[in-house]
């Protein structure tokens, strides 16, 4: 993610001194009802500066609800909730002059063209006072995203819309960017132009609140993730602070072992043999003294599947998701 004085836009090279020793965001005990709905439930979320936080949770967990009350869309039923340590509904207009936002649905004026469009949130964000870094900053990403800025809003479909937020959101610099599901509709390859803006952005020092359904973009792109359940954060921290809770996958061809000599391989869970091939799982704090063990078996072609985001998704959710959340938070290929 690293970003030289070579390299990186002037715009860009300004940020670097946005990082503070407070979080950027910070919620402690929220709760939100709607009537008798209770939207959230007590969620804590800290998102430091410089950070690319993932946010995750299927539908109905809280996410946009938490964005909304973030962006000062929504009051707090309880709690409390800040941004740059000011409260989102009291401090609103000064707040978003440092935010850049993308929902999860991209609605445009249908009669301005997507050119039109990006340069007006622009101005409304005060993007547009150096002119000439604004125009080249906005042409470079016209053409990355591959976006013809001449035709109408009307015209655009799910993908194009997106691309009119995206473009309109990173054409001016922001000190915090908070993305709802904002790559979809996007092709594989538009969204690893995504992922090259995020890296960019966040070699700059901004920070980003990420949530997504793609369990893979978020594992690639993210430093830290909070997954939320039921309006209440379940799990949080960085992937390698995460992954002891799941369970490592091993496989090696067979050759000749013994079941009697399997059996000996300790800590291990569902071994099989499948296609002369052994396979199991392990608990991640057990991978080691496994490995020393197959060592002595001497054995060959081994393979060691570390835990995915999408294991640990799965270990919250998987006994409650619907058929359609539970395929949304599959694996790449899957939800892409």
């Amino acid at each position: 993610m690293g970003c030289d004085s070579t390299r990186c836009p002037g715009w860009m090279r300004t940020q670097g001194n946005l990082s503070s020793m407070h979080p950027v965001i910070e919620t402690a005990g929220l709760h939100k009802t709607f009537g008798r709905v209770q939207a959230l439930d007590g969620l804590d979320l800290t998102v430091t500066a410089g950070e690319v936080h993932g946010f995750l949770g299927p539908n109905g967990a809280g996410k946009s609800t938490t964005i909304r009350i973030l962006l000062g869309l929504a009051r707090a039923t309880g709690g409390t909730a800040t941004i740059f340590e000011s409260d989102p509904w009291k401090d609103a207009v000064a707040l978003h002059r440092r935010i850049a936002y993308l929902p999860d649905d991209v609605s445009l004026w249908p009669n301005l063209t997507g050119g039109e469009t990006i340069d007006l949130l622009s101005r409304l964000r005060g993007g547009t006072r150096d002119r000439s870094a604004y125009r080249a900053r906005r042409a470079d990403l016209i053409e990355a995203f591959q976006f013809d800025p001449s035709k109408k809003g009307r015209s655009y479909s799910k993908g194009n819309r997106q691309k009119v937020a995206l473009i309109a959101a990173f054409a001016t610099p922001a000190e915090l960017y908070i993305m709802d599901e904002p790559t979809s509709g996007l092709d594989p390859l538009m969204e690893a132009v995504f992922g090259q803006e995020i890296a960019q952005v966040s070699a700059a020092g901004a920070t980003v609140l990420l949530s997504s359904h793609i369990l893979s973009e978020v594992e690639e792109l993210c430093d830290r993730v909070s997954i939320i359940r039921a309006g209440k954060t379940v799990e949080t921290g960085t992937l390698a602070e995460l992954r002891h809770l799941t369970r490592t996958e091993v496989s090696f061809a067979r050759e000749g072992l013994t079941d009697k000599l399997l059996q000996e391989i300790p800590s291990t869970h569902d071994l099989c043999t499948v296609k002369d091939r052994v396979q199991f799982t392990v608990d991640s704090e057990s991978v080691t003294a496994v490995l020393l063990s197959l060592a002595l078996l001497d054995v060959k072609a081994l393979t060691i599947a570390p835990p995915s985001l999408e294991e640990l998704f799965l270990r919250q959710y998987g006994d409650t998701l619907t058929p359609a959340e539970g395929s949304a938070a599959h694996s790449s290929e899957s939800a892409r």
